[in-house]
């Protein structure tokens, strides 16, 4: 039978619809954000038109001045790349060796990091986290939130242990036989082969990182400078009158989009590897 001629069946079509009808519902509030970007506070506030009237493209420049987006954003960058790196490595160092080596305690430890994943790192531990950056002396400085957030690495650590795995053992018994260390197998055998995993773990670390509000917001209380964009962002409400700036804080939540966008294009093949493997597998 010719391939052209085969016609979808009604589950098919029904789960195409859906489909259809769950993107539709994911990106409606996107775009109605963007084009939101374009328009006038007046105009935002009266519920006008679905488009803008007159495009309001200077919007974005007042946002970028409003919020000093060159400072928070590398603020911004320096959380997320610092935690990504630091979840990715102590939870792929975590993975490896409970997954690899036989330990006192290491059912304790994994009951321990699954149960993590049900304590809020918020307000919940927000005083006791921050009494302890005040004891080390990190309290007024970035690596303070880098080093809390690398901490609530439990959802990497159980995702990249599947990916582990998937890794035969074999390999690593060839590479000690060739006289490579724990550590060293490790690093030149394990880590090669984790990249698709390292991809999207780090993806969705990365994300959370650049998401995160109330750590950046109670730790550059007394520094202004060291605000991130999501903080910057919420100054962004009020103008000098007390006015409510609906349009600017759209123009630059579309602007802090754009590094996301960016980094899942990087993780993209990631993607296309886990599932290429899941379907061949």
């Amino acid at each position: 039978m010719n391939r052209w001629s085969k016609r979808p069946s009604g589950a098919n079509v029904l789960a195409g619809a859906f489909l259809l009808l769950v993107a539709a519902v994911i990106l409606y509030p996107v775009l109605m954000a963007v084009l939101g970007s374009f328009k006038t506070n007046a105009e935002l506030s009266g519920g006008g038109s679905f488009w803008p009237a007159h495009w309001q493209f200077a919007n974005y420049s007042k946002a970028w001045k409003g919020a000093n987006f060159a400072r928070f954003s590398w603020n911004s960058l320096f959380v997320s790349v610092a935690a990504t790196v630091g979840t990715l490595i102590v939870a792929a160092m975590a993975a490896y060796a409970a997954d690899r080596r036989d330990f006192p305690g290491k059912r304790l430890a994994i009951a321990v990091q699954a149960s993590t994943m049900f304590i809020s790192i918020g307000a919940v531990v927000l005083k006791p986290q921050f009494d302890l950056m005040v004891a080390v002396g990190l309290h007024r400085t970035l690596w303070g939130v880098v080093l809390i957030l690398i901490a609530g690495h439990a959802g990497t650590y159980f995702m990249l242990a599947s990916f582990m795995r998937s890794i035969p053992r074999d390999l690593d018994e060839a590479a000690m036989i060739d006289g490579s260390g724990f550590f060293r197998t490790f690093r030149s055998v394990i880590l090669p082969l984790l990249k698709p995993g390292l991809g999207v773990a780090g993806l969705f670390v990365f994300r959370s990182a650049w998401n995160e509000y109330i750590l950046p917001s109670v730790f550059t209380m007394t520094n202004p400078k060291l605000q991130t964009l999501t903080v910057g962002l919420a100054n962004l409400r009020y103008g000098v009158s007390a006015a409510m700036q609906t349009d600017l804080m759209l123009a630059g939540a579309c602007i802090s989009l754009l590094p996301l966008l960016l980094v899942y294009l990087l993780a993209n093949k990631s993607f296309v590897q886990v599932t290429a493997g899941s379907v061949k597998g």
